[in-house]
């Protein structure tokens, strides 16, 4: 058995890959590029990888594994996604091997499929869990923010429900495609006190479909700077999403799985709305929670 793994999580947007130690799981070297799984075709993923990692595989010894869409039946070949609650161990008892590439495996995904909640998720499953094992525990609740954010409950190794929301790919359209978000296109990203004003106005009577149209309504007759738009539209989607999951983190504490940027941002409106918070960057998760499963994997092999 090799010392080392690869560790690739592969979405839509992009692609990261780290070699990783196996004993101590630390990263030994990176790479990563923005093709995603809309920048490729079926037939082209392994070359691709390959291209990517070669030098690190010594010949083939060193196994992959990858998460994330890339095994969706957009990707490179479709994982199962298995129902919940489920395990790091089922997990790695059900990989998928991926085809046109030796010892590498595709991670499974997540279902929740009942009447009153469908919900699918590739790649944040292993992050959770990751997220949890390097803070030494078994349970809790994971917020993994992106384009479509995920809420996670895990209890007692068990991954056992989560939500999607679609905040980020929502604030998007709203900045790029709507009135309200028109004067902040070709403007900075993000102003502190936009967002600030977004999280107050999150709570609006009237609802979230009111609050993004006061980012027009302000900046005509009150104190909404046209540079503070984007910072305003995010802070009603983030303080929007926040509150919705009052009934999750009430009692506990929330582990923020992402980057650095985003992780500061809902920092901001979780502890804005009151919840306790605790962070996690998504590379330290998603090594973490890969390096666990191809133990499991091994064990199982």
């Amino acid at each position: 058995m090799s010392e080392r793994l690869i560790a690739i999580d592969w979405g839509t947007s992009n692609f990261r890959a780290f070699l990783v130690d196996r004993n101590s799981g630390a990263c030994l070297d990176s790479h990563r590029s923005d093709a995603g799984l809309r920048s490729l075709s079926s037939a082209e993923f392994p070359h691709y990888c390959q291209a990517q990692v070669g030098g690190w595989r010594e010949g083939g010894r060193v196994p992959v594994y990858l998460a994330g869409m890339v095994g969706s039946a957009r990707g490179w070949c479709e994982a199962p996604q298995l129902p919940v609650p489920a395990s790091a161990a089922e997990l790695a008892e059900q990989v998928v091997p991926a085809p046109g590439l030796d010892n590498a495996w595709i991670v499974p995904g997540l279902k929740v499929v009942r009447e009153d909640h469908v919900d699918v998720m590739r790649g944040e499953e292993i992050q959770a869990f990751g997220a949890l094992a390097l803070q030494g525990r078994d349970s809790g609740l994971c917020c993994l923010p992106g384009t479509h954010s995920k809420w996670v409950e895990v209890n007692g190794h068990q991954l056992v429900d989560f939500t999607t929301l679609m905040t980020g790919e929502l604030f998007h359209a709203v900045r790029f495609h709507t009135l309200p978000g028109e004067p902040s296109r070709e403007r900075a990203d993000f102003d502190d006190a936009g967002f600030r004003q977004g999280l107050s106005t999150a709570t609006h009577p009237d609802g979230v479909l009111h609050a993004l149209f006061e980012a027009r309504s302000r900046t005509l007759y009150a104190d909404l700077a046209a540079d503070a738009i984007s910072g305003f539209l995010s802070g009603v989607l983030v303080g929007s999403e926040v509150l919705s999951q009052r009934h999750r983190w009430q009692a506990t504490t929330v582990t923020l799985v992402g980057s650095t940027a985003l992780n500061s941002l809902y920092r901001m409106a979780l502890e804005w709305a009151g919840a306790e918070v605790s962070e996690v960057s998504s590379d330290d998760a998603t090594l973490a929670g890969l390096c666990a499963l191809a133990s499991r994997h091994d064990d199982a092999g």
